[in-house]
């Protein structure tokens, strides 16, 4: 019995991580923005921007470069609904970090994995291993003007 233990054991090692990424995927975002608006998850206090899509003028800059780096579990779920409901846990934090300082978006959104930068007008990124999947997010903390 204590062969096939330590033959397992060594058969394990040579596989990769179990929560080594291995599938990477490109979402878009708006539409999981609006998923998480719809559940209640964000409450619409914090308006989000991917970089190149977001105001560029008459904004107080209160931080730069915000990093919200999460995973999730990603057992029993397809990749795409790991790399939504992933990508809302990192909007959720960042409206956090927002309202902390008083602000009232998140402009300039890059995925940020492994601290690479990757920029895309209407997706993020989303890596899924067998047992996590994780979204990686840089964006700067603005005030911006109230609307009308």
């Amino acid at each position: 019995m204590q062969v096939k233990a330590i033959l397992a054991m060594f058969m394990f090692t040579l596989l990769p991580s179990a929560s080594h990424a291995t599938n990477l995927m490109y979402m878009p975002f708006e539409t999981v923005l609006s998923k998480a608006m719809l559940a209640g998850r964000l409450d619409g206090s914090v308006k989000f921007y991917l970089a190149g899509n977001g105001p560029t003028a008459n904004q107080q800059l209160l931080r730069t470069n915000v990093i919200s780096d999460l995973g999730t579990n990603a057992s029993n779920k397809s990749d795409h609904d790991a790399c939504e409901w992933v990508l809302q846990s990192n909007l959720i934090k960042l409206q956090a970090d927002a309202k902390r300082v008083g602000a009232n978006a998140v402009t300039n959104i890059v995925s940020y994995y492994d601290q690479h930068v990757r920029k895309d007008l209407n997706t993020y990124e989303c890596r899924v291993g067998v047992f996590v999947a994780r979204v990686a997010l840089r964006g700067d903390l603005v005030r911006l003007p109230l609307s009308d």
